[in-house]
């Protein structure tokens, strides 16, 4: 199933998905940096770092929205589409959370901000991991008749076709 939302002929969602779990993921390394050292530099940069993390999910939320409107009712990928959103979801109220609970004391969180990004951090590993069950598994957002020797998107050309 060919993805809605494409730019160059790619899907969008997944080329801006990977700003926001790299920033949120490198924020909870960071926290975890500043629980063993104490550094309070450490825990600024987190602080900013789930900041842009939280607007890249936004950003990239929509043209999966557009994806998952897309796919055909009553399938499996429709009903793990669902959850892989919701679980997207939740991560980002949960970095909201942390994030919200660090503003004013961006040097010295509490440790309830800490556990906010902690648990953010699983879910977005499981909802990434749907992500991955949809386009690996179950072929969303994947061009039809994709192979490898299809033509470069840019040639304007159908994957089936080929050279």
């Amino acid at each position: 199933m060919e993805s809605r939302a494409k730019l160059f002929g790619h899907a969008i969602h997944p080329i801006l998905i990977v700003f926001p779990l790299g920033l949120l993921a490198t924020a909870v390394a960071f926290d975890v940096l500043f629980l063993i050292r104490g550094n309070p530099t450490i825990a600024w940069v987190a602080y900013w770092m789930i900041a842009a993390g939280i607007i890249g999910g936004f950003l990239a939320a929509p043209f999966g929205w557009i994806d998952w409107f897309a796919i055909p009712s009553g399938t499996r990928a429709k009903s793990v589409g669902l959850i892989h959103g919701l679980g997207n979801t939740l991560t980002l109220v949960l970095f909201i959370g942390s994030w919200w609970f660090r503003r004013g004391i961006q040097y010295d969180p509490p440790m309830l901000a800490h556990i906010l990004a902690f648990a953010g951090l699983v879910t977005a590993l499981v909802a990434g991991w749907l992500g991955g069950e949809l386009v690996e598994r179950l072929g969303v957002g994947v061009d039809n008749g994709a192979h490898l020797d299809a033509p470069s998107s840019l040639s304007g050309k159908p994957a089936s076709e080929n050279k």
